[in-house]
């Protein structure tokens, strides 16, 4: 008797040990991915060049999400996936990064950990492949928030990582596009208008252009990343809301992560991210009716341009934007990616 009863209380001990695996497994976990916001008119689009940024967007989503199906952390989900859209030329960041007045490149990135409340970010950044891991290197290897330019490079190489050549992220349709600004620019001085008003008459894709992330991981751990190669034709140092905590990247456990895109001197002014997710904490509303109300009232109000992913605690996510468009990408756990760039598809 003394025996069964052992080999009873080890069966419920294992039936136990598994009920409390499985429940873990069960934890939700989602993510999203933006590639930015802007003038992205569905007329400029061949079938083919649609699908080539949608099947980019899917491979990004898809790979955040499956470090996180695997039990990985919402840090390494982010990662994963801004790393694909920072190598591709097709949105503004690492590869595909837009020219400086001086035809040279300057990127910018950062990372918040939800669970620790600890952020890394670089600014003005011209030989780092991908800006986003070393705004990581930055939170999980010194003890600054921010660094800039040589130095962000030189902290590079006290932990092995490479430069590049500034070159290296060089596209003709970027070139073509800095040709243009000048161009504008250069009209509206002949007629006399001074630097603000010849560079408020700049069409927004010249001011908008970003890639970033937010992941919630199965034991409910946020993140938020967000990297950028800034706006097209930008002089002297210029730097946006990207790099920025608060701003374009925020992510607190219990409450939300966002990841932001848009004309960065506005998510700078209105602490875009930040606020979103002081609604949430504050007001108790829904990620949702938070992230729309900062984009589509109080933002656009403004006269500030873009849009946000969001996700809170228990994986819901919203994508606002008050632009023609948005590159977007989401997956929940269980679910396929849905894969998205203006408001009806």
């Amino acid at each position: 008797m003394k025996n069964k009863n052992k080999i009873l209380a080890i069966l419920l001990a294992i039936s136990s040990v598994s009920s409390s695996i499985t429940w873990a497994d069960d934890k939700p976990f989602a993510i999203a991915i933006h590639g930015g916001a802007g003038t992205i008119k569905p007329s400029n689009f061949t079938p083919e060049k649609e699908q080539a940024y949608r099947d980019k967007l899917k491979e990004a989503v898809d790979a955040g999400y499956h470090v996180l199906d695997k039990g990985g952390s919402s840090l390494d989900a982010v990662t994963k996936a801004i790393n694909v859209l920072e190598n591709s030329p097709f949105f503004n960041a690492g590869k595909g990064a837009v020219y400086t007045h001086n035809e040279q490149h300057e990127m910018d990135a950062s990372i918040m950990d939800g669970k620790t409340m600890n952020a890394g970010a670089v600014a003005g950044v011209q030989h780092i492949k991908n800006p986003i891991d070393l705004a990581r290197l930055v939170m999980d290897k010194s003890v600054h928030v921010m660094l800039y330019g040589e130095g962000a490079e030189e902290f590079a190489l006290t932990q092995g990582v490479s430069l590049v050549a500034n070159e290296s992220f060089d596209t003709q349709h970027r070139y073509l596009a800095l040709q243009r600004a000048k161009a504008k620019m250069e009209k509206a001085k002949q007629e006399n208008k001074d630097y603000l008003a010849a560079h408020s008459e700049l069409d927004t894709e010249y001011k908008v252009g970003t890639v970033g992330a937010v992941a919630l991981d199965k034991l409910g751990n946020i993140s938020a990343g967000t990297s950028t190669g800034g706006m097209t034709n930008k002089r002297y140092g210029r730097i946006g809301d990207s790099p920025i905590i608060g701003a374009g990247t925020y992510a607190e456990n219990g409450v939300c992560a966002v990841s932001a895109t848009g004309h960065g001197e506005y998510f700078i002014r209105y602490q875009v991210a930040g606020d979103i997710c002081a609604k949430v904490k504050y007001q108790h509303k829904s990620i949702i009716q938070a992230a729309d109300e900062v984009i589509n009232q109080r933002l656009i109000t403004a006269g500030g341009t873009g849009g946000v992913i969001a996700i809170d605690h228990r994986g819901n996510i919203a994508t606002p934007f008050n632009t023609e468009g948005m590159y977007r990408a989401t997956r929940k756990s269980g679910e396929e990616a849905q894969v998205m760039i203006w408001r009806d598809k």
